[in-house]
């Protein structure tokens, strides 16, 4: 296992950016109020620099993300469950651009066009509060194998 920490931002490694960019799983982990870790099933995204997660603010995580912003990702590649990328940070909550991708994350992840309408109900778009969790990672750990 290789660990990479630092008192800035750490990269995305190259070799392990095409976990952020298929359609893959990843497990969210943010703190409850409590100090109880909850973890959460989400499709993950890369915007360049930041892992990324699309969300409500209705939801627990962006709850607990509003409280506590360090916030814990593990993305395992589903063809070698031996390689996979842990990505530990802060969390950034925006809200810009955030339905264009979260229908690009639809058709990434689903057959659908669009999110709302498709896969949620359209008028549900008007109760929720999207925004983009942008994780700035503080600390990666890969597979050793694969690095």
């Amino acid at each position: 296992m290789t660990t990479t920490e630092a008192l800035t931002q750490v990269a995305i490694p190259t070799s392990h950016r095409d976990l952020l960019t298929r359609p893959i799983c990843g497990v969210l982990t943010t703190m409850l109020p409590d100090g109880q870790p909850q973890s959460s099933l989400v499709w993950v995204d890369y915007d360049g620099e930041c892992a990324t997660v699309n969300t409500t603010l209705e939801r627990q995580k962006a709850r607990n993300l509003q409280a506590n912003s360090k916030v814990s990702l593990l993305v395992v590649d589903p063809d070698n469950t031996g390689r996979f990328i842990q990505i530990r940070g802060d969390t950034e909550l925006v809200r810009d651009g955030v339905l264009e991708q979260l229908d690009r994350l639809t058709r990434r992840y689903t057959r659908h066009p669009r999110y709302y309408g498709f896969v949620y109900p359209l008028d549900q778009m008007t109760r929720e509060t999207r925004v983009i969790c942008r994780i700035h990672a503080k600390r990666i750990t890969l597979d050793a194998i694969h690095r």
